[in-house]
């Protein structure tokens, strides 16, 4: 059984130093994830914030892009954080034509659906799967959730103002993203749920 499970923080851009820091602080060991001999090593792949269609040409250049969508069809658990969340969607709205996505959670997601930076915000959001109270949500140019599939479970949403409604977390099976920045703020407990969604599909064998 996997008491402390390797997961890959994809290291191409974005915040890679924060979400290593609340995974370790959360029980997981990590690494900085660039090449593809590395990706074989871990039980996970964190996808970081960052520039999305940037983010997807250098998972061309290192060779990654194809091996990621490999694992993550065979069921590797995931988790995306606002670029992140876009690059695991199947389908992305106002994006460019050469944007690639992985295609990991059915989901349609509108890129910078929240405007541009000067548009950011925080906000407090009853969160499924997280007990302790609200989690402060840091929302930086971040996309939202237009639509989910029959198999995608929606764990918050935006509770007030023009996105009131709008899916702002999702799972998948071992599969999350969040249209915000949980590494920002200092709560672990986003990682933390996701850390053991790790272990218990360690667990399940698959």
């Amino acid at each position: 059984m996997i008491t402390t499970p390797t997961i890959g923080v994809l290291a191409l851009q974005g915040d890679v130093r924060e979400h290593r820091a609340a995974l370790e602080s959360a029980g997981a060991r990590t690494i900085a994830l660039r090449r593809e001999n590395e990706l074989e090593t871990v039980d996970a792949v964190v996808i970081p914030g960052g520039e999305s269609t940037t983010m997807s040409r250098l998972l061309r250049v290192f060779d990654l892009l194809d091996p990621l969508r490999s694992r993550l069809a065979e069921g590797m658990p995931a988790y995306g954080s606002c670029a992140g969340m876009i690059l695991l969607a199947s389908e992305v709205l106002d994006t460019r034509p050469d944007a690639e996505h992985l295609g990991a959670l059915d989901i349609t997601v509108r890129r910078n659906a929240f405007g541009r930076q000067v548009d950011s915000f925080e906000e407090d959001l009853d969160m499924t799967g997280i007990e302790g109270g609200p989690v402060r949500a840091v929302f930086i140019r971040a996309p939202w959730v237009e639509r989910t599939g029959p198999g995608v479970e929606v764990l918050a949403t935006v509770p007030t103002g023009r996105a009131a409604g709008r899916a702002v977390a999702v799972r998948q099976g071992a599969v999350f993203a969040t249209s915000f920045h949980p590494e920002v703020g200092g709560d672990l407990r986003v990682h933390r749920l996701f850390v053991d969604a790790v272990r218990v599909h360690a667990r399940s064998g698959r």
